[in-house]
């Protein structure tokens, strides 16, 4: 019996609703499970790129929806179209993405964003806050989580026995306290603490050559200090075909790679393939 996977429909005047619904009639998707799709409610209209609190507010109820659905079983995993977060704020709703509010929904104590493609895999330690931020934000504790958690969960994704490598947050992982002390305080003393654990993890690396390294397989994960740091070589190598999971929920949480494109909503030209990859991994994480 093939699984059912709802497919949120996203910001309802981005592309969302066009690629979510091209990856549900998709021969590939539908060979794979059964489609059914979250999304604005019937009449209502939206402006394609405007941005809008009612946008915001009709995403949100489509993620409540589908998430509810899922813990309760009525659906065996969400693949989810791009939210605009602005939009969300707009609504008056606190989160930054699917991410947090997701974690809301379903009491998850720790998750973390993950991107998966063949090239490369990569976990960020930090998401949507700012730059300025992240060193006040990257504790020992929040990176051992971020390890155990990526260690426990690869395997799901057909990585029996994970190599973790952890990216430096300074340029050349600090050199030695020359250029930061945030790997010496911070990542050095959580790498240790997870290897006494059993899990295989190193680094801190320069994050300048580990993403190579690890597309070149000598890691099968990357732990990223913040979100530039791991999206920009996941997106130069894969774009369209990455996908965006959701580690740590009680729910099976996969998306595209990509955002709204207002500046393209509405045209018909918007690529649906990273969506149809988000549903055919949904559908995969389903049927094991």
């Amino acid at each position: 019996m093939k699984p059912r996977v709802a497919i949120t429909e996203g910001d309802p005047a981005g592309i969302g609703p066009e690629i979510a619904r091209r990856a549900a009639d998709d021969p590939r998707v539908l060979a794979a499970c059964e489609p059914i799709l979250y999304g604005a409610a019937a009449g209502k209209r939206f402006v394609p790129g405007v941005l809008s609190a009612d946008a915001g507010r009709s995403a949100y109820e489509a993620i409540v929806n589908a998430a509810a659905d899922a813990q309760r079983g009525v659906v065996s995993a969400l693949a989810t179209a791009p939210i605009n977060k602005e939009a969300l704020r707009l609504a008056g709703f606190p989160w930054n993405g699917h991410t947090d509010l997701l974690a809301h929904l379903t009491g998850a104590a720790h998750v973390a964003m993950m991107f998966y493609s063949d090239e490369l895999r990569v976990v960020l330690a930090t998401v949507h806050v700012p730059l300025a931020d992240v060193p006040r934000l990257l504790t020992r504790e929040l990176m051992k989580r971020t390890i155990a958690l990526a260690a426990t969960e690869l395997p799901r994704f057909g990585v029996a026995k994970p190599r973790l490598a952890v990216a430096g947050l300074n340029p050349h992982a600090g050199e030695h306290g020359l250029f930061g002390l945030e790997e010496q305080h911070v990542i050095e003393p959580a790498v240790a603490c997870c290897r006494t654990r059993g899990i295989d993890v190193s680094g801190p690396f320069p994050a300048d050559t580990l993403f190579v390294r690890a597309k070149r397989g000598e890691f099968d994960v990357v732990i990223a200090c913040y979100h530039d740091q791991g999206l920009i070589p996941v997106k130069l190598v894969a774009f369209g075909r990455a996908v965006n999971v959701t580690l740590g929920l009680p729910i099976i949480r996969t998306s595209v790679d990509h955002g709204t494109a207002f500046d393209i909503a509405g045209r018909g030209v918007a690529d649906a393939e990273s969506m149809v990859a988000a549903v055919l991994l949904a559908a995969k994480l389903a049927g094991q």
